[in-house]
């Protein structure tokens, strides 16, 4: 390979690996703090932390580690009495000076001082002078932030020219500002388009998009409109929900085999593009068939519901599974509306969030009222779907159900939910969360009373719990959508512990911007598309993503946003982006889920597959080209080619990914099938339509890069081309052997030699870093 070439090829396998080495390195510490005391102290966001962190190990919620009889982390705890010396107090508002707690952080005592030495913990100098501050101001605890509904604070001062169009830029500025920071410049244009395109619609821009915008033929905001207004939209933002929702293709559980629930994606594709309000569209997977007089389409979108692995393995235990199906719903319920943690409750009352057993089988009474069965029929049954359920029938795709991309005649059996007609089953608290340790007397539905109470207006049921969580004055639901929405976009949400928003989570970083888009979203209508319009809108989002060395210093995790982050692309939308850009992808929407390349023998050598996933046969055709979203997922052993890139298993909901970087995804980056293929297709492509090698690779820089070449970039190219050609002319078999991948026809006027050659250089370009990260 051309020296030069390989060098360029190896910054753009390693800079990722050795950008996370890097930055692991400097996020010990995180952003550093502003070393300033605030004027007014929080409990909250200053207080709780400090506490949390030095102290709760033994004076927390958790009753039996508690030392002494203390409890800090509630009011009543830090103001009694103390049990070994009654005439003193932990916490006295007002007199930091008597308050026993500032005596112990203060003393330089061993056998006084706290935390105690042999904890190797230690609490800052500044850190003392908050708790100091916090008593002499009163002391005051606060009720948990995430408990509190949003409310819309005015706008912060905005000094900064160009910074104040849009509403979310003064609250980022204003953070940026207290830690010493100010915002990166706008990204190049070409940058910013392929930034949007593959946000909107997971897919990159293309050439005469590029062209067109690059020569100011389009405006921003005529190509946000342009973008949102595409198909693919639906189907960048169905990726984020298939997570949520455990979409999947089997039914899991060792004895596992196919299921038919592809209609719920089609119908959540169609929902996003039809920008369906959220309330709409969570309201109606939670509980479309309790709606009156239910179409089949609300009946269709509570298939999210039964997402749930359900077993097929002869003798189990039908009310153990039942069971577990209803604690999964309520899981994943508590996930995508509440945001915490609720299923630590399942066992005993939470250690750290103020929500006993009792909450959580209130909550789970909801989902417990399905005729579902634990187990029903083996894997040999012909339908693909469990009771309660419905028939997709060809009439009903001709009509209500048009979204559904059904390619042939037959009808298709989808799971979904319903309640029982006469009667209502009674619910327990289990002990210890078994199945069959029923205790005490039957619940009534209901919710955690600290988050909000349960309107007694409501009905209790799904319907209700679906009312309920829509409320005016709900403190999460809104919250919990917004942030998800902010961390697809900027790849961590403003509570960086998306799935945790309770006394463990993270702080939101920009609690008044996360407040004020919460409500702002409600107020507009629980409007997706605007939300998202706001966002790509800002400033904030166009910045550079270039990183100064005072970024490093400061910020290195980026938690203020004075640049915009670097990420790399979910695992479907590298398959997506390599297909769209080499002309490949058949960008047909929804219908039955595809098979395309898979090592041979994965299926085979498990045994964890009966029928027709005992054995994997892979698609042809235009199957092979579709959308990563589309691709067959088995529960019991999902794509390999989604795993290596952190694609979720989709066993349980998800609401975030993990982005790693490792040898194993440059590997497969430079041997995928898939790449060599498209590489090769794209090869012959270019060939044809250019006559020479220099505007064939202009062409590819803007496919595969989505930008125009400079001018050392191409003349190394160009060179890598003329070396390349060479070797293959000389060898021409080898050259032929180079072509021979992949099965989409190769164009037979095409030369070999040439089409190696050119194919060689497209590879060098999917491999860099910046073809598949978001910059």
């Amino acid at each position: 390979m051309h020296l030069k070439v390989y060098q360029y090829l190896l910054a753009g396998l390693i800079a990722p690996l050795l950008a996370s080495i890097l930055l692991y390195g400097c996020q010990e510490g995180g952003a550093k703090i502003n070393p300033e005391i605030p004027d007014v102290i929080s409990y909250n966001f200053h207080i709780r932390p400090i506490l949390s962190d030095n102290c709760f190990a033994c004076h927390g919620p958790d009753a039996n580690k508690r030392e002494a009889g203390l409890r800090l982390d509630t009011e009543e705890g830090a103001y009694a009495a103390l049990k070994e010396n009654p005439g003193k107090h932990a916490v006295i508002p007002g007199d930091p000076r008597e308050s026993m707690l500032i005596q112990r952080i203060f003393s330089t005592d061993p056998g006084q001082m706290m935390p105690p030495p042999e904890s190797n913990l230690k609490i800052t100098e500044h850190d003392k002078n908050l708790i100091k501050k916090w008593i002499d101001q009163g002391g005051k605890y606060e009720k948990h932030w995430a408990f509190v509904p949003p409310e819309k604070q005015d706008l912060p001062e905005n000094d900064k020219e160009g910074w104040s169009e849009n509403p979310i830029d003064p609250f980022i500025f204003a953070r940026m500002k207290a830690n010493g920071l100010s915002p990166s410049p706008e990204a190049e244009k070409s940058y910013l388009l392929k930034r949007l395109s593959l946000d909107l619609t997971g897919l990159p821009p293309q050439v005469e998009e590029v062209k067109g915008f690059l020569n100011n033929e389009q405006s921003w905001e005529e190509m946000i409109d342009h973008y949102l207004a595409k198909p693919a939209f639906g189907e960048r933002m169905a990726l984020l929900w298939l997570d949520i929702s455990r979409y999947a293709d089997s039914f899991g559980y060792q004895n596992d085999n196919i299921r038919t629930q592809w209609p719920y994606r089609d119908w959540v594709i169609h929902a996003f593009n039809q920008n369906m309000p959220y309330d709409q569209f969570l309201t109606w997977q939670l509980a479309g068939d309790l709606l009156p007089n239910p179409s089949k389409e609300q009946l269709l979108a509570t298939a999210f519901n039964r997402n749930h692995k359900i077993t097929e393995e002869e003798g189990v235990i039908h009310e153990e599974y039942r069971v577990e199906y209803a604690l999964d719903k309520t899981n994943t319920f508590s996930k995508v509306s509440l945001g915490i943690t609720m299923e630590c409750a399942q066992c005993h009352d939470h250690k750290y969030d103020p929500v006993s057993q009792k909450d959580y089988f209130s909550l789970y009474a909801f989902f417990n009222n399905t005729p579902e069965k634990g187990f029903e029929g083996g894997a040999g049954s012909p339908v693909r779907a469990k009771t309660p359920l419905i028939w997709v029938e060809e009439e009903d795709t001709k009509n209500i159900l048009s979204f559904v991309n059904h390619p042939d005649t037959s009808r298709v059996a989808v799971s979904i939910m319903a309640d029982l007609q006469d009667s209502i089953r009674p619910t327990y608290v289990l002990d210890r969360g078994v199945y069959d340790a029923p205790t005490g007397e039957p619940l009534v539905a209901g919710t955690p009373g600290v988050i909000k109470a349960f309107d007694p207006e409501l009905p209790r049921n799904r319907l209700g719990l679906a009312k309920w969580a829509f409320a005016d004055d709900h403190p999460l639901t809104s919250r919990v959508f917004v942030n998800l929405i902010w961390q697809e976009i900027f790849g961590k949400g403003l509570v960086p512990s998306s799935a945790d928003f309770g006394m463990q989570g993270k702080l939101p970083t920009h609690p008044e911007l996360l407040d004020w888009l919460a409500v702002d979203f409600r107020e507009h209508g629980w409007d997706i598309k605007r939300l998202i319009r706001l966002i790509v809108s800002s400033a904030t989002y166009r910045q550079s993503a270039q990183v100064e060395p005072k970024h490093m210093e400061l910020d290195p995790e980026n938690v203020y946003l004075a640049r915009f982050p670097r990420l790399r692309l979910h695992a479907e939308l590298i398959r997506d982006f390599v297909l769209s850009s080499s002309g490949l992808l058949v960008p047909e929407i929804g219908g039955p889920s595809v098979k395309p390349y898979q090592p041979a023998g994965l299926w085979e050598a498990s045994s964890s597959g009966r029928g027709e996933l005992n054995v994997y046969r892979q698609d042809k055709g235009d199957k092979l080209y579709r959308r990563g979203i589309y691709t067959f997922i088995k529960l019991t052993l999902p794509p390999p080619s989604l795993l290596i890139f952190d694609g979720s298993n989709r066993d349980i909901c998800q609401v975030e990914r993990n982005r790693t970087n490792t040898p194993l995804q440059a590997l497969a980056m430079l041997n995928d099938p898939m790449v060599l293929e498209a590489s090769r297709v794209l090869a012959e492509r270019l060939n044809k339509t250019h006559e020479n090698p220099g505007p064939a690779i202009e062409e590819a820089f803007i496919r595969i890069l989505s930008r125009i070449p400079k001018k050392e970039e191409k003349e190394m190219m160009l060179a890598f081309y003329e070396e390349e050609l060479a070797r293959f002319s000389a060898e021409p078999k080898v050259a032929q052997v180079a072509v021979e991948v992949g099965e989409f026809p190769m164009l037979k006027e095409q030369q070999a030699k040439q089409s190696a050659a050119l194919m060689q250089v497209l590879i060098a370009l999917y491999n860099l870093e910046e073809a598949i990260t978001k910059t």
